[in-house]
């Protein structure tokens, strides 16, 4: 587009936030910024919309999430018959979610669509859950997850309750594009909507319905005997988490809990924590502060939309270890697959499922249990999708646990995107399975690798800011898809490219380089960030020798992104 024509445009006609007119209004004259707000649309996938918060046309404001909403309103007319046409709505503490979920709200109720959205601020997983419960065609969480605080984003839910497919949101992107910002948008007021009955609050029965439903996914017997008293010290990171878990862990007899008082209460500017995100050391800096200051057994973290969970365990000399997403995962898997078969509840076929990025150690965990593995493309929704797969066939019960490398978990179908308050709960469950029997969550890691090998798995991302940066990643990439013989030293001896489709996969832009060893790289572009991101897995005798392989294959990977 002329971006200097769009701006002048949006100066005329982009009313309705006083925000978005005095940014216009402070970069006038400045062409940089100007081309860096206006240079494209902001890109919608399957991870529905994500950006900084400003004005401009690649930006998240109260017009491009209107035009979203359109796009989403005239799919599911054309679509769905007039008496299902019903979406559930969401959001989480971020900056200006609940002016974008009420908006959005007011777009559809203006093009004859029922609503209904929760009265506060809940997590992503009580979206995917009401999408379902209440029989919903589509489902939206604004959210931008674990992102900086400039960041918001709009997630698209399908009927099943799963993130939206690849091909529904091409189709959901050509309504989008078909339609102008200002002419094509229909609007009606958040409180005409509630009066009129077009918008409903979801009832508190929802949310209990959720509870409950989390508290099912127990793997414990009437004979299990478990101290449910350890200290526990939870964060939310100032989102969604605060009610939801604490309630799960009360009502399930963990009592003994200390929130970090600083980021209990929502904040969108994320004031004690930049980067609100339990993979990130910093984010987990005061909660560590506070499980020492309590004597705390055990630390648990949720992201802004309490979609993931991180935790931290007391060591022998009495501070606090973080363990990674992946050790998390395999920690929950073999605790969950060793308490189904004692109990008598393993199905006949299990499944296991993890994102192709996701540590390849837990798939030789669910083996050894006679646990089938299924292998996804990075996203939780394509977990999301492969359970529904599995409820087509009858077979919902077959599936066990699902993880990502990116500290999302989840255990059961009743919802479909992962849950960090289902994850917060079966770490404690574990924590206090294994405390009681003077077992540590550290000893039992240490007994998987050496039963099962080391493995170290690492994330690195690059960030590429503005136009010029999104070309630059696209030229990286086409590099990647050069001849490449050895990376880190070690031989290249298959490359997976997933970009034409692949096992029977969505084409998706990644490569994953097998090295001899049992060692990999997976390189991919951010699906909702400007970055590229990186994943090494590096298995050794010793974490010593992992360390120093990872190293080796850092350094060589670096010069494709300088």
């Amino acid at each position: 587009m002329d971006y200097m024509m769009e701006y002048k445009r949006w100066c005329k006609l982009a009313k309705g936030d006083s925000d978005v007119e005095k940014e216009l209004a402070a970069i006038a004259g400045d062409k940089l910024k100007i081309e860096d707000a206006f240079y494209r649309d902001l890109a919608f996938g399957t991870g529905g919309l994500r950006g900084v918060i400003g004005a401009g046309t690649n930006r998240m404001n109260i017009h491009t999430v209107a035009k979203a909403s359109q796009g989403l309103a005239n799919y599911v007319i054309k679509n769905y018959a007039e008496s299902d046409r019903k979406i559930a709505v969401s959001y989480d503490s971020r900056i200006k979610s609940d002016l974008f979920s009420k908006v959005a709200s007011g777009v559809f109720a203006a093009n004859g669509i029922k609503v209904y959205i929760y009265t506060e601020l809940m997590p992503t997983p009580c979206l995917s859950y009401a999408v379902r419960a209440l029989n919903c065609v589509a489902g939206i969480m604004i959210t931008a997850s674990h992102n900086p605080s400039k960041y918001n984003g709009y997630k698209v839910y399908g009927a099943d309750g799963c993130q939206i497919t690849t091909e529904a949101a091409k189709t959901i992107l050509s309504e989008i594009e078909k339609l102008d910002i200002f002419a094509d948008v229909k609007t009606s007021s958040f409180d005409d909507g509630i009066a009129n009955g077009m918008i409903e609050y979801i009832s508190e029965n929802i949310y209990t319905d959720f509870v409950e439903e989390v508290k099912k996914q127990s793997v414990l017997s009437e004979n299990d005997k478990i101290d449910k008293n350890v200290a526990i010290v939870y964060s939310p990171l100032h989102g969604t988490g605060l009610k939801p878990v604490l309630r799960t862990l009360k009502e399930s007899g963990y009592t003994n809990i200390t929130v970090v008082k600083e980021q209990e209460e929502p904040d969108g500017n994320f004031t004690t924590c930049p980067f609100p995100n339990p993979e990130i050391r910093e984010a987990m800096d005061l909660g560590m502060e506070y499980a020492q200051k309590y004597n705390a057994d055990l630390l648990l973290a949720t992201d802004p939309d309490c979609d993931r969970v991180g935790i931290a365990v007391k060591t022998p000399k009495g501070d606090y270890q973080l363990l990674s997403g992946n050790e998390t995962g395999m920690l929950l898997l073999d605790y969950i697959c060793k308490k189904r078969i004692e109990n008598g509840t393993m199905p006949e076929d299990p499944v296991f499922m993890k994102t192709i990025v996701t540590i390849d150690m837990a798939e030789r965990i669910a083996a050894d249990y006679g646990v089938r593995t299924v292998n996804v493309l990075t996203g939780f929704k394509f977990i999301g999708e492969q359970i529904g797969v599995l409820e087509q066939q009858g077979k919902e019960d077959s599936y066990i646990f699902g993880m990502e490398e990116s500290y999302g978990y989840l255990s059961g179908g009743y919802v479909r995107d992962k849950d960090a308050v289902d994850g917060a709960f079966l770490i404690c469950e574990m924590f206090a399975y294994y405390k009681t029997r003077d077992i540590s969550l550290i000893d039992k890691l240490e007994e998987l690798y050496q039963k099962y090998g080391y493995c170290l798995n690492t994330l690195h991302f690059y960030e590429f800011e503005g136009s010029a940066g999104f070309a630059k990643m696209q030229g990286i990439m086409k590099d990647f898809r050069g001849d490449i013989k050895t990376i880190g030293g070690r031989k290249v001896e298959k490359v997976l490219d997933y970009a034409p489709g692949l096992d029977g996969l969505p084409k998706s832009d990644v490569l994953k380089f097998l090295l001899d060893g049992n060692c990999s790289v997976v390189v991919r572009p951010s699906g909702t960030e400007p970055k590229l991101k990186t994943y090494l897995s590096v298995t050794a005798d010793s974490m010593e020798e992992a360390i120093e392989g990872e190293k080796k294959i850092c350094e060589d990977l670096d010069r494709y992104f300088k």
